[in-house]
């Protein structure tokens, strides 16, 4: 038997054969699971009492990586990491038909059911925090805590901060950006020159070059241009018009809310949505762009780890 197979059927048995009442166990290591379009690659790892933490890359088209620092957390807790359809170590695809919220919301709850996990917390970042808020719109039941990393939940309000950004680049960039908008030449060398001076204020200030390397080398470029657009600041993609904030009063768990002192996001924008979440926590990373966990890795690790061991202790039934 395959490896992987052999992992899957472990924790399986492991998740039906708990004595009742009790918490099942969840087999660690690397595996893959089959969804819709293919199969998605994931690592459990981690021990402890702690509520499960499931953490949910950016994007779309990205991959989990940049996230590894989190797995840290798992002195206390579960930690499951994995790479949504199409990126990173899962199947690639290039089926628009599933370039959708609701295929890689479904993606997610069949990988909580695939490890017998019954309530975990949901750690989304970026484009993860679409998928963390429409998981917990359409199962909350499941869901203990939310962590919102670097939010986008209006789309149109961060395209127009993103646009404010470009107008802080230099001028060869910003001409370069009013060509490929008046062509459609996304692929001028100009214009990606202005994408990654971007990048460089807003998207990362501190990044290990191996890690950036091997993040965007298995960037999943089909994925992101159909549903974000060419850039992070030419959004003409499935999610432009996007807008959830009118939800944000309905969230009813423990919510954590951060953002980059210099993220694209923008901390204004994202302290107005925070406001509009009941008792949500707020934190802004002093000295980080948007991708915090490579910017502010150990201030961002004290703070969700202090957050998940305050949400474990109100949370209620079984988390596992």
């Amino acid at each position: 038997m395959h490896r992987s197979s052999l992992l899957a059927l472990v924790m399986t048995l492991a998740a039906c054969s708990g004595e009742p009442g009790r918490r099942p166990s969840v087999a660690r290591g690397e595996a893959r699971l089959p969804v819709p379009g293919g199969s998605i690659w994931y690592t459990v790892s981690g021990a402890g009492s702690g509520t499960p933490v499931v953490l949910v890359h950016g994007g779309p088209g990205f991959s989990s990586y940049y996230l590894k620092p989190f797995e840290e957390l798992g002195d206390e807790r579960i930690v499951v990491r994995y790479d949504q359809l199409g990126g990173g170590k899962s199947d690639t695809t290039s089926d628009t038909t599933l370039f959708t919220i609701d295929h890689f919301v479904n993606e997610l709850d069949s990988l909580r059911s695939h490890l017998g996990v019954a309530k975990w917390h949901v750690f989304g970042h970026s484009w993860g925090t679409i998928l963390a808020l429409e998981y917990y719109r359409a199962h909350s039941d499941r869901v203990a805590s939310l962590i919102f990393g670097s939010p986008v939940f209006d789309i149109p309000a961060y395209e127009h901060r993103a646009n404010e950004l470009v107008a802080t680049l230099s001028d060869s960039s910003q001409r370069a950006v009013r060509r490929a908008l008046a062509t459609g030449r996304y692929d001028a060398p100009a214009y990606q020159g202005a994408i990654n001076e971007f990048y460089g204020r807003y998207l990362f200030r501190h990044p290990v070059q191996a890690d950036l390397d091997s993040s965007f080398a298995s960037f999943n470029q089909a994925i992101y241009v159909y549903m974000q657009g060419p850039s992070e600041f030419t959004i003409t993609g499935t999610l432009k018009h996007y807008d959830a904030t009118g939800f944000l009063p309905k969230i009813h768990v423990p919510t954590l809310v951060t953002v980059g002192e210099f993220d694209e996001v923008g901390p204004e924008l994202v302290r107005r949505h925070s406001g509009r979440i009941p008792g949500a926590r707020y934190m802004v990373f002093a000295g980080a762009a948007h991708l915090t966990p490579w910017d502010a890795r150990e201030e961002n690790l004290r703070v969700v780890r202090e957050f998940l061991r305050s949400a474990d202790s109100v949370s209620v039934g079984p988390s596992r």
